[in-house]
């Protein structure tokens, strides 16, 4: 059986959209750890938008908000230097940003649920887990895409907007496809050497598809408009699994869309370590607003049902549990939402 991931830098415009509303969540969390926050952004060319909820103690004024907008493009690698290299054509500068700021407060019928150990809405969350320590319980394809992409985007060779594609049958790897903006200084055969020595364990007898176009300079916002929470495969397992729910990212650990991932992640790999006969299992929770109660089923490879069973599980437990009231959402952004649940 076939099965293919992508991944993305978070160089890439929809990343950079997610990471900036992990930075700015950050910030409002270390002031204020019970901040509820729900921040969307769009960022095209120099001009970025946000828009949404945010209620907390932490009242940053407009020009507060920009400047963190504006540091966090920069912490991604889009700095002043980054392009005198490529060209105000072809990319951006995190200095050079235009932010437009749309912010309320969260709605009240919303936050009644929260606050009576509730959940804030109703929603259906997927997880899984695969029977493979070395790939930290993840899809190998999934696991070496988010490998080879982050060698290329942390070697800074070339350009930071890169996405990366692996399709495995078992556990011969049958394609690798590769897109990193390049100008003619760039060898492309140094690419596809970083590219082997992620994949090196693995059969591979072609070479990586390496800018199928044959061109691609023009990146980042100015090549593509970048909205939050539009990665999800990315962010979850790829093609691997169902995704419910919305973007986990935006959102502080009351909203169900995040928490609720995370635990159904968690229990999928619990599941499979205690049943030694299971290589894949996979996980579904859902929930309703204004009650603490979930619905928990888990499934095997072919989604035939193993069990299932009703508990209560409060936002506050989940939080508590994830350590989602300290400000280590930008790292989550960086590293994979997935990245240190084992």
């Amino acid at each position: 059986m076939l099965k293919t991931s992508e991944w993305v830098s978070l160089g890439h415009p929809d990343k950079v959209a997610d990471y900036i509303s992990c930075r700015l969540l950050d910030q409002h969390l270390a002031l204020d750890p019970d901040t509820r926050f729900a921040v969307e952004v769009q960022i095209k060319d120099r001009f970025v938008t946000l828009g949404g909820e945010v209620t907390s103690k932490a009242d940053f004024s407009n020009r507060e908000l920009a400047k963190m907008v504006r540091e966090a493009v920069s912490e991604i690698g889009y700095t002043r230097e980054y392009l005198k290299q490529w060209g105000k054509e072809n990319t951006i500068a995190g200095d050079d940003l235009v932010v437009a700021i749309h912010i309320g407060r969260q709605s009240p019928d919303i936050a009644q649920g929260v606050d009576h150990s509730g959940w804030g809405d109703q929603g259906i969350f997927w997880g899984m887990a695969v029977a493979s320590p070395e790939t930290s319980f993840m899809p190998r394809d999934h696991f070496l895409a988010a490998a080879i992409g982050r060698r290329l985007f942390n070697s800074q060779y070339a350009g930071i907007d890169i996405k990366t594609q692996v399709t495995m049958s078992g556990s011969q790897i049958k394609e690798i496809v590769v897109a990193i903006p390049m100008t003619e200084k760039h060898d492309g055969r140094r690419i596809a050497k970083m590219v082997a020595e992620c994949v090196e364990e693995h059969a591979f007898p072609g070479n990586p598809v390496i800018n199928g176009t044959g061109r691609y300079v023009r990146h980042g916002p100015v090549g593509d408009c970048g909205t939050t929470g539009r990665k999800l495969a990315v962010d979850f397992y790829g093609g691997n699994c169902r995704i419910g729910g919305g973007s986990p990212w935006t959102k502080d650990g009351t909203k169900a869309d995040l928490s609720l991932n995370l635990l159904a992640r968690k229990y999928a790999i619990d599941y499979l370590k205690n049943h030694e006969d299971i290589r894949e299992v996979h996980c579904v929770i859902s929930c309703r607003i204004g009650s603490p109660e979930i619905l928990v089923a888990f499934f095997d490879s072919r989604m035939r049902q193993l069990s299932h069973y009703r508990t209560n599980a409060t936002p506050a437990e989940v939080i508590e549990r994830f350590d989602l009231r300290s400000p280590r959402f930008g790292r989550m952004c960086r590293e994979g939402l997935l990245h240190d649940i084992s």
